[in-house]
């Protein structure tokens, strides 16, 4: 299926039966491909980059817990085909995870609007990340959520000097209150390089 095409359809579902059967193996053939799309920012930050078989995997999780059956899939494809780059881009999930509720809840009321601080850096060149716009992730008290979506619409330049590993390629995010980078290893810049077109 050519990237810019990339979409989970219903003839890609299994019934919940058959996933139940084959859950643990795909589970584990996806686990080597997760590690490579987890990138650490800084103490409390994790960028996932998502792809096809990441959000195949994830309805098909969806669909087998909550039991929605056939009613449930265009709900479930609706919200994650999205999540899925479409050739010239690429699409993380950003999680503060932070176990402690207090320490939580004081974090991020500090990080209003972070979620239009988080960019790529090719080289020299700063790719802005943007927030998927279903929803609303800093609230007017300034606190933002703990979960936040977005894209990095990358020019068919930015993809050639992705691909070229004399290039630094970092994730980073430069929030007042939240500043790190982190840089991308050769073989996880090779598996995000699936992503284009």
């Amino acid at each position: 299926m050519p990237a810019a095409l990339r979409q989970v359809t219903s003839a890609d579902i299994l019934p919940d039966a058959e996933f139940a059967q084959v859950r643990r193996e795909r589970r584990a053939a996806l686990l080597p491909i997760k590690r490579l799309r987890r990138i650490e920012l800084g103490p409390v930050c994790t960028v996932y980059f998502e792809c096809y078989e990441t959000m195949l995997f994830q309805i098909q999780e969806m669909l087998l817990t909550e039991k929605g059956g056939a009613a449930q899939l265009p709900d479930e494809l609706a919200a994650y085909n999205p999540l899925i780059p479409q050739g010239s881009e690429l699409v993380a999930t950003v999680m503060f995870e932070i176990d402690d509720p207090v320490r939580r809840a004081a974090t991020l009321a500090r990080l209003g609007g972070v979620e239009d601080r988080f960019f790529i850096q090719v080289g020299a060149e700063r790719v802005m990340g943007v927030p998927e716009g279903d929803v609303e992730r800093t609230r007017e008290d300034g606190k933002t959520s703990s979960v936040h979506f977005l894209r990095f619409p990358l020019k068919p330049e930015h993809i050639a000097l992705f691909r070229d590993p004399a290039t630094a390629i970092h994730v980073g995010c430069e929030h007042e209150a939240y500043s790190h980078l982190a840089g991308l290893t050769p073989a996880t810049r090779a598996e995000l390089a699936r992503d284009f077109a």
